[in-house]
C-alpha cells in the first residue's frame, strides 16, 4: 500500500468520518485556511490514482468515497513505522517513547490491558 502525503492524509480523514463526500463538502471539513477547489479536486484524483478513493456519479458532480478503511492504513502506518525506525520492535518503540517522556505509566498499563485483551 502506498504511503499518503499530509494533504492526502488530510482529505482521507475527512472523507473516513463522512463515508462519503463531494469536494465542497471536503472542503467544508478542512481547516482554515481552507484550500482552493482545485487544489481538493486534485488531491481527490491522485488518491482515486492510488485506489485510496473512488466515485459515483450524481447529478453534474461526483461523490467520493474511501475504498481503504482507515484501521487498515493505520495498521500499515504503524508496521512501517515500526520496521524503519525501530528494527521491526514494539518493545524499542515503546521503549522510545517512554524515555522522551511521552507516555507515562498510566499509557503503559493502559496499553497492557489491550494486549492482554487481545491474548485472551
Amino acid at each position: 500500500m502506498k504511503q499518503l502525503t499530509k494533504a492526502e492524509e488530510e482529505i482521507m480523514h475527512v472523507l473516513w468520518d463522512l463515508q462519503e463526500a463531494n469536494v465542497a463538502t471536503i472542503i467544508e471539513e478542512l481547516p482554515e485556511p481552507k484550500p482552493a477547489y482545485n487544489t481538493v479536486s486534485t488531491i481527490v484524483r491522485i488518491l482515486e490514482n492510488k485506489e485510496f478513493v473512488d466515485h459515483r456519479k450524481k447529478g453534474k458532480g461526483y461523490i467520493y468515497f474511501p475504498k481503504i478503511e482507515k484501521e487498515t492504513y493505520s495498521n500499515q502506518s504503524m508496521n512501517k513505522l515500526i520496521n524503519n525506525y525501530f528494527n521491526g520492535s514494539f518493545k524499542s518503540m515503546v521503549s522510545f517513547f517512554m524515555k522522551k517522556n511521552e507516555l507515562d505509566t498510566k499509557d503503559l498499563e493502559a496499553i497492557l490491558k489491550e494486549i492482554n485483551k487481545k491474548d485472551s
